[in-house]
């Protein structure tokens, strides 16, 4: 360009016309052919599903005329805490903002309390980002799972849960899961639930004078015990059967260690949060002595905390609840971290949650290459009229409704049928195991 050319072209430069912020962007919401939407109101929606459920669903409601999402802020435990966030501080800062910025409104929500990452504020997170996704698909005509990418199975796989008070009762519960088409089936062992064959009965060892008196954990019991109830049942049904136990970060570090060595022969799917997550560090003793898979992260809610497991290679299964983590964005992100460290994941959907949470994991799980394994969860008839749509298990696989977004619906006058319970034992506090001393074993 020589001298004249530059002239006339730094004349055109200073005589186009100045583009106000409005016009741009409604000139690109004119180029992608649909005109602007904003979050217009927002609902928090309780139920405790025709039982004892505690869900807390956020319904984001847009200008368009009958566009809106739904997201799951399922917390059992924090119920109240999380109802008051949605409603007293989230509701509030969202309303009039653009629910297509996804990925803006996540970090924005994230850094608005200053203190992040925290698990109310997690749940909070995981509401709108769910609500958030099933507007873009439902806007775009798509199910969520095509936004990330597409299928990349046909549909997914999960894990049934057995139990028995003894072995051969252990061996039945596989069997029968096995006839029901389960490949992949979680065993759990004796009284007490999780911990089960490491508890004194109550009343029974050696215990201080007038303490504490109920089921007692004991950990050396539990080592000895676990093994050879797989030992067991791998010699009744086979190595066909992918199983998997969950210890329920009952153990500290050399026991975990010392399990995961005996547990080696028996060849688990994986071993389920062996360490709670104070104790990580020991997963490394871990890999240096045996070749059990490891499942960890069902009490996480900082993403930093799973980074050096996954980028070390210390785990084999990332087992996170969406709901506690953030919700599709958080969730997609992980499972992309995963990948290239050939780190699967594992959804933790099962016990109180609900079909939001679910579904929303579903799509996460079928559109990534990371998927390893998701958690079953089967729902009366009541919840599945409830919510239309929801997921549906079939012989070991979930599959979705395909309909566009997250593919489901509330029917709110059949929710508001069934309150939030106001008699919660404890104020709904979890419930944890002790030991023979009466001091509290971590869950």
């Amino acid at each position: 360009m020589n001298r004249i050319q530059r002239r006339h072209f730094g004349k055109a430069l200073l005589a186009a016309p100045v583009i106000p912020v409005a016009a741009e962007q409604q000139a690109r919401q004119r180029a992608s052919g649909l005109p602007p939407l904003t979050i217009n109101d927002a609902k928090v929606i309780t139920t405790s599903g025709g039982g004892r459920y505690r869900w807390v669903f956020l319904k984001l409601i847009t200008s368009e005329p009958g566009l809106y999402g739904i997201g799951s802020a399922n917390n059992n435990y924090q119920t109240e805490a999380v109802i008051t966030a949605l409603e007293k501080h989230l509701i509030p800062w969202l309303i009039g903002k653009d629910p297509s910025r996804i990925e803006d409104l996540w970090n924005s929500a994230n850094y608005r309390t200053y203190w992040r990452y925290g698990p109310v504020n997690n749940n909070v997170l995981s509401a709108m980002d769910m609500a958030l996704w099933d507007i873009k698909g439902k806007r775009a005509g798509m199910p969520v799972y095509e936004l990330l990418g597409g299928k990349v199975r046909d549909a997914v796989p999960c894990y049934d849960h057995r139990g028995g008070r003894d072995k051969e009762e252990a061996v039945a519960g596989v069997q029968k899961s096995m006839a029901e088409g389960w490949r992949y089936i979680r065993v759990q062992y004796g009284e007490g639930g999780y911990g089960g064959g490491g508890f004194y009965p109550a009343g029974k060892g050696e215990r201080p004078e007038g303490g504490y008196s109920g089921l007692a954990f004991d950990e050396d019991m539990y080592v000895s015990t676990i093994p050879a109830v797989f030992e067991y049942v791998r010699s009744k049904v086979g190595f066909e059967p992918k199983l998997c136990h969950d210890v329920h970060s009952h153990l500290s570090g050399i026991n975990a260690v010392e399990l995961a060595r005996r547990l080696n022969p028996v060849q688990l799917f994986f071993l389920e949060d062996v360490l709670a997550p104070e104790q990580i560090d020991w997963y490394r003793n871990i890999r240096k002595v045996c070749a059990t898979p490891q499942a960890v992260g069902e009490v996480f809610s900082h993403p930093y905390e799973t980074l050096p497991l996954v980028t070390e290679r210390l785990i084999d299964f990332t087992r996170c609840r969406v709901a506690a983590i953030g919700g599709v964005t958080a969730a997609k992100k992980l499972a992309n971290l995963c990948e290239p460290f050939g780190v699967k994941t594992a959804f933790q959907e099962g016990g109180e949650n609900d079909p939001v949470n679910q579904i929303a994991a579903y799509h996460v799980d079928i559109s990534s290459p990371a998927f390893g394994i998701q958690e079953e969860n089967h729902f009366p008839p009541v919840v599945h009229e409830m919510i239309p749509g929801c997921g549906q298990i079939r012989r070991g696989y979930l599959y979705g409704s395909d309909k566009p977004g997250l593919g489901l619906d509330i029917d709110e006058k059949l929710a508001a049928k069934y309150p939030l319970r106001t008699d919660v034992p404890r104020g709904g506090a979890y419930r944890t195991d002790r030991a023979l001393d009466g001091s509290v074993v971590r869950p």
